[in-house]
């Protein structure tokens, strides 16, 4: 590559630039598409688009530089700058890919009530059903029925017009229009059956009766249900279980427990029917009915912890639903069965996620032993570490901000046993973040130039430019100024590459 966009000058006197100005010189290819995918985003924010486009533009990987294309051109649609939004799409080499650009430069134009130009974009691309759909939607929410109704006519593709009718109908429940919103979910329903891919229809339908549910249209919520349970009955393939587990929670949130239980006596699957169980423990504590969400959390938890491996269809979402699970117990009140659960966990990554969750909540209430002894068995410094960060956003939740400093205190003391430096800078980051939000800046400000010198350690490019773009953004949020001290750490930066 030898035409560059960021001068040494630049990298010199500013993060953001500085982290650009390392990953137009990293010489992977996935590097270099790796950190400008972190970089880009935050020019954009910044309005800078010109510069964002010629960044995108030499990413050598062509399916990284489309969707990092795809992403100016929504900016610049938002900015009302049209012109150079379908000029960048049109640079898109990957035909799906730019048909969806210019999709979504339409239903951004439509959002804005800029229906002409959407309605023109609209007619350039092979499939415009979706932004017919934004558009009448559009027209809808301003009060231009006549015209929504000529808009939605133009829609061929069921699943477009279903979605056009479910916002409607949102809109039309916000505006407490009940018996309209009704009328509207008759007619989405209606087009879901014209649907033709089962696995579309069968979401579709239940998308409808949520609706219905949320317009306190119960028998008609029901309904709907039953019909999308009779075509999931059918499906034979994977998402059969799924399907009947939706349209069970389905069937009990619109009040009927009787032909909830009597679908999910349907359901094989042991991760979908303990899912199922999760669901409703959590309707039944809603219900304050807590015997009974307590009984049907225990019985998720032995019908998943009973699953054979040779049963398991999907271990990531066995594993995720054991993680639910575990920090539903600590909901319900149960800290040493929400422990034990997540210990079962087998993937490191959830029974992490699964500890730091029972901390937040054993925070809130107000169990703040059990939360040290929860985190402490986390075994990874910087996971336990983004534990007590966590746990230091439950305290402010509670009114504790004293405590909540306390331990971004502790956080930051204990940050240096965390021995690789992508994990520290991450940790630090989070901390200053908090830092600012509790009105610590000088706290905030020590923090992020000790983390300017740990990136400078980094021996990763892609890493080194991703930690100093995170970084940037910090000292924007909290409108730091660079002193000379932040530029001669930039300086060294600058001289590596």
């Amino acid at each position: 590559m030898s035409d560059y966009f960021i001068s040494i000058e630049q990298a010199e006197n500013d993060l953001l630039a500085c982290a650009a100005f390392m990953a137009e010189r990293i010489k992977s290819s996935d590097g270099h598409a790796e950190a400008m995918t972190a970089i880009l985003p935050r020019y954009l924010a910044a309005g800078e688009v010109d510069l964002a486009a010629e960044l995108a533009n030499a990413v050598a990987d062509p399916f990284s530089r489309d969707k990092l294309l795809i992403a100016v051109t929504e900016k610049c649609a938002d900015i009302n700058d049209i012109e150079y939004a379908l000029q960048l799409a049109d640079a898109i080499e990957d035909q799906g890919i730019q048909s969806q650009a210019m999709e979504r430069i339409a239903l951004i134009r439509a959002g804005k009530g800029d229906v002409d130009e959407a309605s023109e974009i609209a007619e350039s691309i092979a499939d415009p059903d979706f932004v017919y759909s934004g558009i009448a939607v559009n027209q809808a929410a301003s009060g231009n029925h006549d015209f929504s109704e000529e808009t939605l006519a133009l829609i061929d593709f069921p699943s477009a017009r279903v979605l056009a009718f479910l916002q409607i109908a949102e809109i039309q429940i916000g505006n407490e229009d009940t018996e309209t919103a009704l009328v509207t979910l008759d007619r989405a329903a209606t087009a879901a059956h014209e649907i033709e891919h089962s696995e579309e229809k069968i979401r579709a339908l239940c998308e409808v009766g949520s609706i219905f549910i949320e317009a306190k249209s119960n028998d008609k919520a029901i309904q709907t249900y039953n019909q999308a349970c009779g075509f999931a009955e059918v499906l034979d393939n994977q998402h059969h279980d799924a399907f009947l587990v939706q349209c069970a929670l389905g069937f009990l949130n619109a009040g009927s427990a009787e032909l909830a239980d009597r679908t999910l006596d349907l359901v094989t699957d042991k991760t979908q029917m303990a899912s199922a169980l999760l669901g409703f423990a959590k309707h039944y504590w809603r219900k304050d009915e807590k015997e009974d969400a307590v009984d049907a959390l225990e019985e998720a938890h032995a019908i998943i912890k009973s699953q054979h491996e040779k049963e398991t269809r999907d271990s990531r979402a066995r594993n995720a639903l054991l993680t639910s699970i575990a920090s539903q117990f600590a909901a319900f009140g149960k800290s040493d069965r929400a422990v034990e659960t997540a210990l079962e966990n087998q993937n490191p990554k959830e029974q992490v996620a699964a500890l730091s969750q029972i901390g937040q909540i054993l925070t809130v209430q107000k169990e703040d032993a059990i939360v040290r002894q929860t985190i402490n068995l986390i075994e990874d410094d910087a996971d336990r570490l983004f534990a007590l960060i966590a746990v230091s956003d439950g305290k402010v939740k509670i009114g504790e901000t004293e405590a909540a400093v306390n331990l971004l205190d502790e956080a930051a003391a204990l940050s240096e046993t965390v021995e690789q430096l992508g994990p520290r800078t991450s940790v630090l980051n989070n901390i200053t973040e908090r830092f600012i939000g509790l009105g610590h800046p000088e706290k905030a400000r020590s923090i992020a130039l000790e983390n300017l010198a740990i990136i400078a350690e980094i021996r990763a490019e892609s890493t080194k430019a991703i930690s100093l773009a995170d970084l940037s953004e910090v000292y924007r949020h909290a409108n730091f100024e660079i002193t000379d001290t932040e530029k001669s750490i930039l300086k060294v930066l600058s001289r590596m590459f």
